[in-house]
């Protein structure tokens, strides 16, 4: 290597050195039992999602809502129907880790 091609190898590594050390690392608090760590934060994080899609009304009358933890930790939330009653449920499945939204669906 040459002087000058040392010279501007340098230099670049040195721009890149003083680029990167004015930025920070933004602050990130993670949960060790993840962002949803039980079923009632499924449940809530669920109907927050399945309302929208589709509607009030509709998912209130899917109370009681039922979460349980299955394989790979993913919350499977559902909601309920009155005995005899035919139709079906909103299902959600969630990330215990991170909280992200694997799946979205409803019966019929």
């Amino acid at each position: 290597m040459t002087t000058k091609t040392f010279t501007v190898v340098s230099a670049i590594i040195l721009a890149n050195i003083c680029a990167f050390a004015g930025e920070t690392a933004k602050h990130n608090y993670k949960p060790n039992d993840g962002y949803v760590p039980d079923a009632k934060t499924a449940i809530k994080i669920a109907v927050a999602v399945w309302e929208p899609i589709y509607g009030e009304k509709q998912i209130a009358g899917e109370k009681p809502y039922k979460a349980k933890l299955g394989s790979n930790n993913i919350w499977i939330v559902e909601g309920s129907l009155p005995e005899n009653t035919i139709g079906g449920v909103a299902i959600a499945e969630i990330a215990k880790d991170d909280g992200k939204i694997i799946r979205v669906s409803h019966g019929k």
